[in-house]
């Protein structure tokens, strides 16, 4: 079926809700160099994306949007408005990188074409280079828009993986209308009032909400994922609380430094939560849930931080939010589309205030990866803001490595390195409290070894 799912769907209505925002999310890989010849480059490009059909696919939109839009073939389909090459001005360090991914994630993607763009970066330092593979929220999440950059690296010696995507989507089982639907999904929708609830009200007052401009900034904080799972083992809780913890630490460091008080309120944050099965990982489409916990920013114990995390997230799986959340989206499909996309429209213009930020973890590779024979030494997220979020913070595993991408409004938010600081800070102090090697925690502009053989499998990132 090549209409656009309704999560899909609601990416493009939450775009044009605003012209301010870009929807397209990004993984940049760092790899060691040289990089290749454009050509050669080009050739594997076009080979790997032959078995993607979607990669050569737009979106269609019917008049007055009265029907869902669909996915259709690229007749005049060309590589060219695709790939790009960059050289970063000397002496090529990471943050002139970061500038590069900021710059990308800020400007839309051509909605006449597919809907993606892979740009090649040279000149890094330390003979590298790296590959911006960016591609709209519509299009994949954060787990299948990383298998599509899997699906370009070259093959595993010995197992391949699963079997990549055809790019369509099957039609799934469900309802097809109100007078259809069982008792379960009415207790969805009653679960999933609190949630509404909490984006509707006002929330405390705070800089990080409000309205936002086009420009963007990036950075990115490097850990050491055998040192954050030593601390999750250490105090018996998931690798996930930890990366919350963290980040807990990063915003309370960032209210403080604007004179504004933590303690004040909790901090309520959107964590989407995977409905992706295993088998449907190289499926491009969307398929998350999302859960809302309240960080405790006004604990300045990063151990009773961590336990306030632990207990908040246990709640919320014990809850059946990103479940009931499931259930509804599957709803959506049965209801008339121009509802749908009415609804969306308005949700999107309408100021809340209830919801101060996003962190999103997505367990990447455990092996490590080569690209036309060439090491890829770390893979770096990005994702996109909107409603008036000013921050978001993408959670990437790669072997041994752990990056946290970091997104913030140009202009409401120059101080976003006083974040990544606050997030390195309190996984280096954790470490130290914990016994387990504060000191392997990563430092700013520093170079990831070369992962040359295959690592430790990633802990469980739930």
């Amino acid at each position: 079926m090549n209409e656009l799912r309704p999560l899909d769907t609601g990416f493009i209505e939450l775009e044009d809700a605003d012209r301010r925002i870009s929807l397209g999310i990004a993984v940049t890989a760092v790899l060691a160099g040289p990089p290749p010849r454009h050509e050669e480059f080009a050739a594997l490009l076009n080979t790997r994306i032959a078995g993607m059909p979607r990669m050569r696919q737009r979106v269609r939109r019917t008049v007055l949007d009265l029907a869902a839009p669909e996915w259709e073939d690229d007749a005049a389909f060309d590589l060219g408005h695709h790939l790009r090459w960059v050289a970063v001005p000397r002496p090529g360090r990471d943050r002139a990188l970061w500038e590069l991914v900021a710059a990308e994630i800020e400007e839309r993607l051509d909605r006449d074409r597919p809907l993606w763009e892979c740009v090649a970066v040279e000149g890094l330092a330390d003979d590298r280079w790296a590959v911006i593979l960016k591609a709209h929220h519509s299009l994949v999440d954060g787990i299948s828009g990383l298998a599509v950059f899997e699906t370009l690296c070259d093959p595993l010696p010995v197992d391949n993986g699963p079997a990549r995507s055809t790019g369509r989507v099957r039609k799934q089982a469900g309802t097809t209308g109100w007078a259809k639907l069982p008792a379960a999904v009415f207790g969805a929708v009653r679960s999933l009032v609190p949630v509404g609830a909490a984006v509707l009200e006002q929330g405390p007052v705070s800089s990080l909400n409000g309205p936002i401009g086009h420009r963007r900034r990036f950075t990115a904080v490097r850990l050491s994922l055998p040192v954050v799972s030593a601390i999750g083992a250490a105090y018996h809780v998931t690798v996930n609380d930890v990366v919350l913890a963290a980040i807990t630490a990063g915003y309370r460091d960032l209210l403080l430094g604007r004179d504004e008080e933590p303690e004040a309120h909790p901090l309520r944050i959107l964590v989407p939560v995977s409905m992706r099965a295993e088998h449907a990982k190289y499926v491009m489409d969307n398929r998350v849930s999302a859960v809302l916990p309240d960080l405790p920013v006004g604990r300045a114990d990063p151990v009773d931080r961590l336990r306030a995390i632990h207990m908040t997230m246990k709640a919320h799986k014990s809850g059946g939010a990103p479940r009931a959340e499931h259930l509804v989206l599957g709803l959506a499909r049965g209801l008339p589309f121009a509802a749908v996309a009415w609804t969306l429209r308005l949700a999107a213009r309408f100021p809340q205030h209830g919801i101060a930020g996003l962190a999103t973890n997505v367990p990447g590779p455990r092996h490590p990866l080569t690209l036309q024979g060439r090491p890829v030494l770390e893979l770096l997220p990005a994702v996109p803001i909107a409603l008036r979020l000013r921050t978001a913070i993408a959670i990437l595993s790669y072997h041994d490595h752990l990056v946290f991408g970091i997104t913030g409004d140009y202009d409401s938010t120059p101080d976003i390195d006083v974040l990544a600081t606050g997030i390195r800070g309190a996984v280096r102090e954790l470490a130290e409290r914990a016994g387990c090697g504060g000191e392997a925690v990563g430092r700013p502009d520093r170079t990831p070894s070369r992962p040359s053989v295959p690592g430790p499998r990633s802990p469980d990132m739930r």
